[in-house]
């Protein structure tokens, strides 16, 4: 069975991974990629080939920042009208409901059949059953092949945009949290309220700042890709929901803390000192 995954990056590699460990055949696109990126695509024992050996793939995911999910489409759609091939392809991006009408209206109905998922969890670790593949307008199973090689696939009632309208709403709680942590947090520090409010957090709500204790250095090296994201969210929610502005705003923290990774990560230390020891 040949599957391609575009995308080697942390998640994309993981999930190639799982599938080549359970038979499948994992072919990949790397032109223009970076020596890390290839190294972790073989890595992951994902085979690079050309595009047209992507097109001629039975099944293809798109595991990229969101912010290139409809550039990836529209390399797909052209590589399978040039070759008169069809496919089924399946976009696995953090991107709203909107979003991913636009990648399905790229294939049109010329080029295969287009899938809405979506990915909820950590990239795959040995002995763990997830992350969890959510699949919506899969009339026909064909997400089925990727239970068979050891994916952890849930299809869900609706068609395209229920699994993308499920990932903004998970992403927007669960990555919603640890930016409102981060932010408040950041406002302690600088306001010398800091280890009063680290106190308060560890008495009233312990789940809570435990999880803020793992999320907030977890998310430092995904910050930039979590941007485009946050306003993926605010998108799904619309211009006239006020809620819209939290994640324009959430968009920006994110965007502070990427600059700040490439900067040296001040904000970062500050955090994880502060954190340090809970």
């Amino acid at each position: 069975m040949e599957i391609a995954v575009i995308g080697a990056g942390a998640m994309g590699s993981a999930i190639a991974g799982r599938l080549v460990e359970n038979g499948a055949r994992v072919v990949t696109y790397l032109e223009g990629r970076s020596a890390s990126t290839i190294q972790r695509a073989k890595a992951a024992g994902m085979e690079p080939v050309g595009l047209d050996a992507v097109a001629a793939s039975r099944l293809i995911l798109s595991i990229v920042p969101p912010a290139e999910a409809v550039a990836v489409a529209e390399q797909i759609a052209v590589e399978l009208r040039r070759t008169g091939r069809r496919t089924t392809f399946m976009d696995c991006n953090a991107i709203s409901p909107r979003t991913m009408a636009e990648v399905a209206a790229i294939f049109g109905s010329d080029c295969g059949v287009v899938l809405d998922g979506s990915i909820v969890g950590g990239p795959p670790k040995p002995g763990q059953k997830g992350p969890k593949l959510y699949v919506s307008g899969d009339e026909a199973n064909d997400s089925g092949v990727l239970v068979e090689h050891g994916l952890q696939v849930r299809r869900i009632e609706g068609s395209i945009g229920a699994a993308s309208a499920l990932k903004m709403c998970y992403a927007g709680i669960n990555k919603g949290v640890t930016g409102l942590g981060t932010a408040m947090l950041l406002a302690a520090i600088h306001s010398g309220a800091d280890e009063a409010l680290k106190r308060e957090l560890q008495e009233s709500v312990p789940d809570l700042y435990a999880k803020l204790v793992h999320g907030i250095p977890d998310m430092y090296p995904k910050a930039y890709r979590w941007v485009a994201e946050m306003e993926e969210i605010s998108d799904f929610l619309g211009k006239d929901d006020p809620a819209a502005l939290i994640f324009r705003g959430m968009a920006g923290l994110y965007r502070k803390m990427a600059k700040d990774r490439e900067d040296g990560g001040l904000l970062a230390d500050q955090l994880d000192e502060l954190n340090s020891g809970a």
